[in-house]
Formats: C-alpha cells, sequence, structure tokens
C-alpha cells in the first residue's frame, strides 16, 4: 500500500500547484547579473573547505623552511604552489557565478576538481623539500582539465559571441596544461623561468577569452564568495597558531614567552577581518576590468592572510628555540605578511570608500609601522597587533566624525535651498503684483479698479434707463 502526499492548499483553497521537476542534466547557460537574493551555494561552501586543506599544506611547509633558514626557496616554492591553489579557486568561483545550474553533471565535475586540489596537496611536501611537482602537477592537471569541460559543455549550450568566449576559454585552458608539463622536464633553474611564463600565459586566457563576450558574473555573489574565503583563510591562520602555541606550552612550559605573540598575533588577524570587511565592495564591480585587476589583486590577499599563520608559528618555535634563526627573522615572518595584507586590501577595498588625506593614510602608515616593529625584539609580534588595532581604532573615529559632519553639511545644504526657493518666490511675486482682489501698500489692484469702474457704469445705466 503507497501513500500518496497532498499537496498544500493555496490561501483560495485550492492545492498549490506542485513544484516543477528538473531534469537531471540542463543545459549550462548564463545567469543574469542582475538576479536578486543570489547567495553562495553549499557546493561551493565545501569546495572553500577543501581547497583550505591545500593552503594548510603549503602554510605548514612554509614554515619548516623558515625555520631552518631557508626562506629564499621556501618563499619561492610557496609562491608557485599557492598560485596553483588560487588560480583554480578563482576560475572556478567565476565561472560558478556566471554559469551555476546545479545539476547532477555540474556537481560532479566540481567534485572532480576537489578531488583534484586534494591531490595537489599531497604533494606540497616534495615539491617544498624536493623540488619534484609531479603531484602538484597531476592535481592542478585534474582541475583545470575539469575545468575545461565545463567551459565545452557551455560551448554547446550556447551560440554566438558566448559561444566564441566559451571555446576560448576550454581551448586556452587545455594549452596551458600542455605547457606546465615543462615544470617535470625541466632542470630547477629552468623551472622557475617556466613557472613565471606559464602564469602570465594563465591569467591571459581569461583576458582574451572575454573579448569575444563578458561573462555575466554577479558582483555581490563575486564578492561574497572572495570574503568568505577570506574569512576560512584567516580561520586556518588562528587555528594554525593556536596549535603552535599549545605546543609550545605543553612542552616547554613556555607561557610567558609566548602569551605575548598569541596576543599580538590575535590582534592582526582580528583587524585584518575588521579592515577587509568594513565596507561592502560589490558596488565597485562594476565593470570586466575593475573586476579582473580586483580578483587577480586577491592572490596576493590570500597569500599573505594565510603566510602570517606561517609566521606565528615560526615566531612560536624561535620563541622557544625550535627555529634556527634570529629574533628579528623571526618577526619578519609575521610584519612583512601582515604589512603586504594591510597595503594590498587598501589598493583593493579601502581607498575606494575612504574619503579625504587622513582616512586614505591610515592603512599605508600602519603598514609601515608594522614593518618597523620587526625590529623591537621579543614584542615584535604584539607590537605589529597593537599598531593593527589602533589602525581599525582610528578608522573607525575618522568615518564617525566624517559621517557626523555629512548631515550637518547636508541640513546646511536644505536650508540654503529653501531660503533661496523663498526669495525666488518673493521676487516672482513682486513681479508679477499681488494676487488677485488683494491690496498691496494701500493701492488697489487693477481687477479691484474695472469692477468698480463697471459698478458705476451699471448704476448710471439703470439711472438713464429710469
Amino acid at each position: 500500500m503507497t501513500s500518496r502526499t497532498t499537496p498544500p492548499a493555496s490561501p483560495s483553497g485550492a492545492p498549490a500547484p506542485a513544484p516543477a521537476r528538473r531534469r537531471p542534466v540542463r543545459r549550462l547557460t548564463s545567469r543574469g547579473r542582475a538576479e536578486a537574493h543570489r547567495v553562495a551555494s553549499p557546493l561551493e561552501l565545501f569546495f572553500d573547505l577543501c581547497f583550505v586543506v591545500a593552503i594548510a599544506q603549503a602554510g605548514v611547509q612554509l614554515v619548516h623552511s623558515l625555520a631552518e633558514s631557508h626562506a629564499g626557496e621556501g618563499l619561492l616554492s610557496y609562491a608557485m604552489v599557492f598560485f596553483a591553489i588560487w588560480w583554480a579557486w578563482m576560475n572556478f568561483t567565476w565561472f560558478a557565478s556566471a554559469y551555476d545550474n546545479d545539476d547532477v553533471l555540474y556537481r560532479i565535475v566540481t567534485l572532480v576538481q576537489i578531488a583534484g586540489v586534494l591531490v595537489l596537496a599531497a604533494g606540497v611536501s616534495r615539491a617544498f623539500q624536493e623540488h619534484e611537482f609531479l603531484a602538484v602537477w597531476l592535481g592542478y592537471a585534474i582541475m583545470r582539465v575539469a575545468m575545461s569541460s565545463q567551459w565545452l559543455r557551455v560551448a554547446l549550450s550556447t551560440e554566438g559571441s558566448e559561444r566564441t568566449a566559451a571555446l576560448r576559454y576550454a581551448v586556452g585552458v587545455l594549452v596551458c596544461q600542455v605547457g606546465w608539463v615543462g615544470l617535470l622536464i625541466l632542470p630547477e633553474g629552468g623551472g622557475i623561468w617556466l613557472f613565471l611564463a606559464m602564469a602570465v600565459v594563465e591569467m591571459c586566457v581569461p583576458l582574451y577569452a572575454e573579448k569575444a563576450r563578458a561573462t555575466s558574473w554577479h558582483p555581490h555573489h563575486i564578492a561574497e564568495r572572495y570574503g568568505l574565503f577570506t574569512i576560512i583563510v584567516l580561520g586556518e591562520t588562528i587555528a594554525a597558531a593556536t596549535v603552535a602555541v599549545k605546543s609550545g606550552i605543553d612542552e616547554n612550559d613556555a607561557l610567558g614567552e609566548l602569551l605575548p605573540i598569541a596576543v599580538g598575533g590575535l590582534l592582526i588577524v582580528f583587524a585584518a577581518w575588521w579592515i577587509y570587511f568594513v565596507a561592502p565592495i560589490h558596488g565597485h564591480l562594476r565593470t570586466s576590468r575593475q573586476a579582473f585587476l580586483w580578483g587577480y589583486g586577491h592572490y596576493f590577499v590570500f597569500a599573505s592572510a594565510a603566510a602570517i599563520g606561517a609566521g606565528l608559528e615560526v615566531a612560536v618555535e624561535q620563541a622557544i628555540g625550535e627555529a634556527h634563526l634570529s629574533t628579528t627573522a623571526a618577526s619578519s615572518a609575521v610584519t612583512l605578511p601582515t604589512a603586504l595584507f594591510l597595503s594590498t586590501v587598501w589598493v583593493l577595498h579601502a581607498r575606494h570608500f575612504k574619503a579625504g588625506l587622513a582616512q586614505q593614510s591610515v592603512l599605508p602608515v600602519t603598514a609601515l609601522l608594522v614593518i618597523c616593529c620587526t625590529f623591537l625584539g621579543d614584542r615584535a609580534v604584539l607590537a605589529a597587533g597593537l599598531v593593527a588595532a589602533l589602525a581599525v581604532a582610528t578608522g573607525t573615529t575618522l568615518t564617525a566624525r566624517t559621517s557626523a559632519r555629512e548631515p550637518q553639511k547636508e541640513g546646511q545644504v536644505v536650508e540654503a535651498r529653501e531660503g533661496a526657493e523663498a526669495r525666488e518666490s518673493r521676487e516672482a511675486t513682486d513681479d508679477r503684483g499681488a494676487p488677485d482682489g488683494e491690496a498691496t501698500d494701500g493701492q488697489e489692484t487693477p481687477d479691484r479698479e474695472a469692477s468698480d469702474e463697471d459698478a458705476s457704469d451699471g448704476e448710471g445705466s439703470g439711472r438713464r434707463e429710469s
């Protein structure tokens, strides 16, 4: 015996229509930029969390390199690995904003991309330690070939200039994967130059493809996706630093040495979150040019945010005597990425809504002061955190003062406008004369005089007739 569910009744009493059934595989067509209530999907959030696994692995290896005084090699490997993670994430994010139809095939291909980044994460340690990029290349290739298949779906579902743009994307992505094979063949020195060349070629693919037609990415959705990923990266930074501090306290009983680092690191991360989200940015993403510059610039935002966590771990290891580097070098592992984060956020975000020289100067000056904190010895991280917190307080105060002055100026403008309108009205009244039937300065109006004359004429006529 089967049970049947009755659809809920509508306000009129009739059963509500059953929801339309969607086919498991549908055409992959563009979504509108003006779509209301566009937010990140659960699949996108899952995608972000899996990508942070790879970022965490890159951070761990950066800590090992810095702690062993191999800063140059470590930073170069970090930049290369982080580019692979960031670029795959960014391409999926913008594609999903324009074409996410959430059908079965779209979900499966997205899950394949997640598998690819996990393969990449598994090869991060060998990329840092042995400069062996096979697993990183394979994971990256899985993600990019999957991305190319999504663009081919778009090409099959569309026509005209939109189809041309989709084909350019698909072919461009596949051609780049052939170029990346050189990392497995060339010697170590040549691999660095190949990386730089291929990174430029990869970033030129969207510029070339969208000359045919700009994709219909959603500004609010894009801003939200970048904001959520920033939060996840900052969260990973806090998690990594917390584990390092806990281990240092448990194994070395070094609470006194680690407390300033913990407090300073926490203030830096809190300030980073505050500064990034102090004002919405989606209104600035009006053109493809603005969006490209903003999106590409986030490589430095994400990379520096993750590097702050690695720097805090290095500072902890140096404080408990497990890192082979000076206090100044360990402090710079925190202050330099913090300064880079502040500077980049100012360029991409803050300068677009800050008013006046004072507000515009807060973040650049803060970045310089944070760098100066590098030379304060054991209290460098704490000092940098206090400087970052002071920047937040200063920016908030300046913004509040500006906001308080604006209503006063607005009121003065309104009063001036009303006064001008009143003067114009009086002048117009004087030019036209007083309204009908009213006296002005003891003089009768022409209409009143004409009425009196008519009345006199009428009386005279009546007397003559009688």
